[in-house]
């Protein structure tokens, strides 16, 4: 039953893709792409929403007295319109980080599969009634917040489901690495968020929400078909492979799959594997800061550089390609020093002087935002893939893999607060200058990197000697 195959590229990417591997991880890819892509709209049109009237074409047969605010769409034609977007995403991230202390606990218990599609079919009914309010005419806040609570709770079926998923089908070896280089579909998302809303924003706003709501339902039914689970899951006899170097060459192996009877993790449970609490409220700041940024960097690029929308929600897409870069940088040194915890605050500890020289320097720097965007989403990036998954597969659990979906869950759970917190307080804050802002988010950046001081001191121990080290959390 041996197979002997000569040891070509081609022979280990056949192997690679023919069992589900890396079409799972492509798959996954594209999933939580559809996510962001229809979260990012509402940044794009905020701009337009409430506009300087007085550098618009009015046009001619505009029959409105008040020249100020005649271009504006109501409610947000008023000066506490700051206010109200920050109502808007807190609707949407309070109802996030609620459900997501839930969604961990169904995505344990029902079909990844069904959950997937369902929240992703959902999501884009209610990101398309978003954008149906532009032609609909709608001008009452209710509406614009309702949609924004209920597409909350749909998305949290995204993040524990699809961790779970890559979980289910990669080891530890090189995860940093390949979840720092998969995570990228957050950015990935954000940038085709921000372009496809732009090419809508300024003739009709409502194609801005509408347009990606279509995307992300399709990418649910492309779920419903094609998603695998897990290994013990291929199809009709398709068992995982084992690919072995020997004399030079590879061979495989089939194998039965046993099916994980295992009990899933209660929520208590979850919090008590070590390093569950410290980095979840890591997050929470640095998921603070990524969040400011995602919902107001292009308001901020419009009012401080003074450009349209359309060019400061394209100059904003800079902050998530840096946002890329530094999670791939993360993965790899995290793997390469096999400390999660010191990778994450050094990164942490670095994006804070960033962040005070991009304010008062460097509005306008495209490298400047790019530095920003990687040191603030690197380890954002790192402890919602690689470290959630290190935790959900503890050797504590002793050999219980159903806990994946449960500790993501909270992480990413409690860093959604951080993410509420952050709009809300950037729409409090902003009426006294976007300064205070900046200082906002570098306190929370200092304060996140507080939080991980004793996994950072356990793993400088262990590279001293001191404690046996170990790659991952074995000794956390």
């Amino acid at each position: 039953n041996e197979v002997s195959l000569k040891p070509d590229f081609g022979c280990y990417l056949f192997y690679f893709f023919a069992r589900y591997r890396g079409f799972i991880l492509v798959l996954t890819f594209l999933f939580y792409t559809a996510y962001h892509l229809s979260r990012k709209p509402i940044s794009i049109v905020k701009s337009e929403l409430h506009r300087n009237c007085s550098t618009a074409i009015r046009p001619a047969d505009l029959n409105i007295t008040n020249n100020a605010t005649w271009c504006d769409w109501q409610p947000f034609d008023q000066d506490n319109y700051q206010t109200l977007f920050g109502v808007l995403d807190n609707s949407f991230l309070v109802a996030y980080a609620i459900g997501m202390f839930f969604s961990g606990i169904f995505g344990e218990r029902v079909s990844l599969r069904y959950y997937l599609s369902f929240g992703m079919v959902m999501s884009g009914v209610f990101t398309c009634l978003f954008g149906l309010g532009f032609y609909l005419n709608i001008h009452t806040l209710w509406y614009y917040a309702s949609i924004q609570i209920l597409n909350g709770l749909m998305q949290t079926t995204g993040w524990p489901a699809v961790v779970a998923c890559v979980g289910n089908w990669f080891g530890k070896g090189k995860r940093g690495f390949i979840m720092g280089v998969w995570n990228s579909h957050t950015s990935v998302g954000n940038i085709l968020g921000s372009l496809i809303a732009g090419v809508f924003v300024s003739s009709s706003w409502g194609m801005s929400f509408i347009v990606p709501g279509l995307i992300i339902a399709s990418t649910g039914v492309l779920c419903f078909f094609f998603l695998i689970e897990s290994q013990s899951q291929e199809p009709h006899g398709h068992h995982p492979i084992r690919v072995n170097t020997h004399n030079s060459g590879i061979y495989t192996e089939s194998q039965e799959v046993e099916e994980d009877h295992s009990k899933a993790i209660s929520f208590l449970g979850a919090l008590r594997i070590p390093g569950v609490v410290e980095f979840s409220l890591c997050l929470l700041f640095a998921k603070l800061v990524s969040y400011t940024f995602l919902y107001w960097l292009p308001l901020y690029i419009s009012n401080i550089a003074h450009f349209d929308a359309k060019q400061a929600g394209d100059m904003s897409t800079l902050f998530d390609v840096g946002g890329i870069l530094g999670g791939i940088l993360a993965g790899l040194a995290s793997d390469y020093t096999g400390g999660r915890a010191t990778t994450c605050w050094v990164m942490l500890i670095l994006a804070a002087p960033m962040l005070f020289l991009y304010n008062y320097i460097g509005q306008s720097s495209l490298g400047m935002l790019l530095l920003c965007g990687g040191l603030v989403n690197g380890p954002y990036a790192l402890i919602t893939t690689a470290v959630s998954a290190d935790l959900g597969t503890h050797e504590c659990l002793r050999g219980n893999s159903r806990a994946l979906s449960t500790v993501t869950a909270i992480i990413d759970g409690t860093g959604s607060i951080g993410a509420a917190l952050g709009p809300l307080f950037a729409g409090l804050i902003s009426h006294s200058g976007w300064n205070n802002v900046f200082y906002m988010l570098i306190s929370a950046d200092v304060l996140a990197c507080l939080l991980l001081s004793r996994l950072v001191y356990k793993e400088i121990r262990g590279w001293c000697g001191h404690i046996p080290r170990a790659r991952g959390f074995k000794e956390i």
